[in-house]
């Protein structure tokens, strides 16, 4: 049973976001419900509106911290002043970028965060968004545009409202999970937002042996959505061994620091410096704390 003071923390949620869209039925969209339903909410009616399920799910939207979740302190790592840098520029000049780096140092912690404070930016998990139909849909939903219509009625409406705000981005994780027309859309999209529409493509090192081997393969689409995106691979991490460690124990060291997380040598060595690890081992001891 979803609890009063859980739904005022999704209320409050929606509030902080709620600057990021041009309207109420826009947002509304966004979080999967109808405008009569957002209004009823936003007047304080919190019960017999929305189901327990719809309310989970616009929470994991806003990411409200629920349950016994840990509360992560964001810290300026080398990575979070990188990614942010680079995803403003993308939004401010309505550029393109790609960034292809290692798993687990934050790029998309950076994002979602970057997300929460700019309007008419969107992160998009292409993970679960693999198909053509489904990414143009959730990139649709996202900016509040409806996405349920006729696929080209909603890749139309899309580009037209893109062309409408100011200085939108599109930000792309996991990008090398997408299905091969789903690349071929983004370069169409591309091509019908030029110079109005930021682009951040971003994910692990397996996208960038992704591309490399279809720009070999000399696959329809690949080069021309290589030069779409500067014709070069982001990095952040240094390539050199030694050198790579001692940045995954510098950056690490600051998160534990901002977290309250005590022996970093010892945490170095059970995370090996990645990110996610590290807040997995936070939750184990706010589990271990609460018990």
């Amino acid at each position: 049973m979803i609890t009063a003071e859980f739904k005022q923390k999704v209320l409050e949620a929606i509030a902080d976001r709620k600057p990021n869209y041009a309207s109420d039925a826009k947002m509304s969209v966004a979080l999967g419900i109808s405008a009569a339903q957002f209004s009823r909410i936003q007047k304080g009616e919190l019960d017999k509106v929305l189901a327990d399920a719809q309310w989970i799910s616009i929470a994991r939207f806003l990411d409200v911290n629920f349950g016994n979740r840990v509360h992560w302190v964001t810290a300026e790592t080398e990575t979070f002043k990188a990614v942010s840098y680079q995803l403003r520029a993308c939004q401010d000049k309505s550029i393109s970028l790609l960034l292809c780096d290692q798993a687990g140092i934050g790029k998309t912690y950076t994002a979602r965060d970057y997300v929460k404070k700019s309007p008419n930016a969107v992160y998009i998990d292409c993970s679960q968004v693999k198909s053509k139909q489904q990414l143009v849909r959730q990139i649709a939903k996202e900016f509040g545009v409806a996405h349920t219509k006729r696929y080209a009625d909603v890749y139309n409406d899309l580009v037209f409202y893109l062309k409408t705000l100011l200085n939108p981005l599109v930000i792309l994780d996991e990008a090398g999970d997408l299905a091969y027309p789903a690349f071929l859309e983004l370069k169409a999209l591309w091509n019908a937002t030029e110079y109005v529409c930021g682009w951040y493509m971003m994910g692990a090192d397996g996208l960038k042996a992704k591309i490399e081997s279809q720009l070999r393969c000399q696959k329809v689409g690949y080069a021309e959505m290589f030069r779409r995106y500067g014709e070069k691979f982001q990095r952040i991490t240094p390539q050199g061994k030694e050198e790579r460690t001692s940045f995954m124990k510098h950056e690490m060291s600051l998160v534990a620091k901002a977290n309250g997380l005590g022996d970093i040598q010892k945490l170095f060595a059970k995370t090996e410096g990645s990110l996610t690890r590290v807040y997995i081992e936070a939750q184990k001891q706010s589990n271990t704390s609460a018990a």
